[in-house]
């Protein structure tokens, strides 16, 4: 065991090591283009992030065009990689910020302009950026950064590139047939966000919106593709619409490519590079081999810490299971699975009308997953008990045929040691992270799903939602291996992959139904789950939860089975998710 462990080990750290170099590569262009995180001063004492990205011939004697590239809500400047990749590629100096509040700048989210203009300004202050051709492109509410930007500084830039957002904030405002100058906007037919930005049910529909409308200085039907207006006179405008939804514009070469053209056209000093020579995506799968081997590690470090002396008393068979059996088990299984699904707008939104972010609580966003998931847990925990008392202590179960005790007692040196070795797998983890992110600037993702390491602020907010996450997964990990556990014919415990898989199935089941039932109605040509007010935020949140609920229900089994009980993998769990969460979300409160 210990070998097969090591060997496992060993496929991991090559995973991290083969995907950062794959990462660094593909974003340096072979060592053409210098990477360099920095930090500068933004208004009214907010320290701003960004990724600077600098191609070899940008000196202060040959300055090069620049390019502002700006993430929209709860995301990072990391997400912009695709990018920023590509218009580097081309000779452009690109400054990736991270918004207030989001990323490693200071929060709160929301201010300053969403961080568009001190942006702007410290990238015309560098002396190996021609001032004269700026460029300006953000998605979403990067968009919006974009637009206030290009409002306070009309001057200070030459083009810019919408994908995904409007030019009016929060669905106000409405752009001209003179400003902003030079405008490409990228929106997507199925994008979640139509209704907001454009005051279209549909992505496809705003071509008749008089916002877009006004914008083209046209009474008629706007057509994509077709260039509006004058390039020389500042006036160009020009609408692409792929065939995608709003957060994919980040991995689509067309989207991508349509941003790369149109600064091509509108930005002097580049190299010219064919928009459609990109790269990007091999940085996509670099960081998402080193995501695979984070994972991976949970399970072999895990399995040679139990072999050590000190964690060895934790490594015990599984107890005697009392699960639910024959036609019971599949109805815990319809309620498993309906649960996260049924209450995950509802629980979610309770909150949004009244609450403030505070010191405690500071991210609205995750304060709102979290009442989701406790409510999931007093619900989860009611039925179990109800079952329990009504039926199952009939038949003799006791909190150690669930794995929650030692001979009917809690062993709290024990809860002890396993939280203390769910926090050193998690370590070991977040080692491998912190070690790719200061050699080569990336962290470990695939799309909108991303593991960055957490500033000193974020440990802080960490802390702070741990423990109501831990109470979620012990919950969570009482129903699964003392309710759920499906047994074979023989009356035994599935075999360990079969049963991982079952556990997988029992977490991610609900959000892929919910998810199924919200998006086969936007690609048939409506809205999200055919509403007229969609749930478009939510909606792209719950499409992370498919896959770190997937590995929720593969750790929570492994650990099970490893230890008899369920601490080791419900602790790993919390501070994995939490550390997830919090490191990828916008802070509301100014500390």
């Amino acid at each position: 065991m210990k070998k097969k462990s090591t060997i496992i080990l060993i496929v991991a750290l090559v995973l991290v090591a083969l995907g950062s170099l794959m990462a660094w590569g593909t974003q340096t262009d072979g060592g053409n283009v210098r990477i360099v995180d920095v930090q500068f001063m933004g208004s009214n004492g907010v320290e701003m992030n960004g990724l600077l990205y600098i191609p070899s011939t940008a000196t202060s004697e040959t300055p090069a065009p620049g390019v502002l590239a700006i993430h929209g809500y709860i995301n990072s400047n990391e997400t912009q990689d695709g990018f920023a990749i590509e218009f580097a590629r081309r000779g452009f100096v690109v400054l990736a910020i991270d918004q207030p509040g989001h990323g490693y700048s200071d929060p709160p989210a929301f201010a300053n302009g969403f961080g568009g203009i001190d942006g702007l300004l410290y990238l015309r202050s560098l002396d190996f950026v021609d001032p004269a051709n700026i460029g300006l492109e953000g998605h979403s509410m990067g968009g919006w950064a974009s637009v206030v930007a290009a409002g306070v500084l009309p001057d200070m830039y030459t083009s810019m590139v919408l994908e995904g957002s409007s030019t009016g904030t929060f669905g106000g405002g409405d752009g001209t047939a003179t400003w902003p100058r030079n405008l490409a906007l990228v929106f997507s037919q199925y994008d979640e966000f139509s209704l907001l930005m454009w005051g279209s049910p549909t992505g496809a529909g705003i071509v008749d919106t008089a916002k877009l409308q006004t914008l083209f200085n046209t009474t008629e039907t706007v057509r994509v593709g077709e260039v509006y207006g004058s390039i020389e006179d500042g006036t160009a405008r020009v609408l692409y619409q792929p065939a995608i939804t709003h957060p994919m514009d980040h991995i689509s070469t067309e989207a991508i490519g349509y941003a790369v053209d149109w600064f091509n056209r509108t930005l002097t000093g580049g190299n010219g590079l064919d928009a459609s020579n990109q790269i990007w995506y091999w940085k996509e799968i670099g960081t998402l081999l080193a995501l695979i081997g984070l994972i991976l590690s949970f399970f072999p470090m895990g399995s040679l810490l139990l072999g050590s002396a000190f964690f060895k008393p934790l490594e015990e068979p599984m107890p005697e299971l009392k699960p639910l059996k024959g036609w019971g088990w599949w109805v815990g299984a319809l309620i498993t699975i309906a649960i996260p699904a049924l209450t995950f707008f509802k629980f979610n939104n309770m909150l949004g009308l009244t609450w403030n972010a505070n010191a405690w609580f500071s991210q609205n966003i995750t304060t709102g997953i979290l009442f989701w998931a406790i409510g999931n847990a007093v619900i989860s925990l009611i039925l179990f008990l109800l079952w329990h008392f009504i039926s199952n202590r009939k038949e003799g179960a006791t909190g150690d045929n669930y794995g929650l005790t030692w001979a009917k007692k809690l062993a709290w040196g024990k809860i002890g040691k396993s939280f203390l070795l769910a926090l050193c797998i998690a370590g070991f983890a977040y080692l491998l992270l912190a070690v790719a992110h200061y050699f080569f600037n990336i962290d470990f993702r695939f799309w909108i799903v991303a593991l960055k390491p957490l500033s000193p602020l974020q440990f802080r907010i960490f802390l702070c939602y741990l423990v109501p996450f831990a109470i979620y997964f012990l919950v969570v990990a009482t129903v699964l291996h003392g309710e759920m556990v499906k047994l074979g014919k023989d009356g035994k415990p599935l075999a360990g992959w079969k049963s991982m898989l079952i556990d997988m199935a029992l977490m991610i089941t609900g959000i892929v139904i919910l998810l199924l039932v919200q998006y086969i109605p936007l690609f048939a040509g409506g809205t999200l789950g055919g509403s007229e007010a969609p749930e478009s935020l939510l909606d792209i949140v719950a499409i992370q939860f498919v896959p770190i609920l997937a590995i929720v229900g593969l750790v929570s089994n492994y650990f099970y089975r490893k230890t008899g009980h369920i601490y080791v993998g419900a602790f790993l769990n919390a501070i994995f998710v939490t550390w997830y969460i919090v490191a990828g979300q916008a802070i509301h409160f100014a500390f």
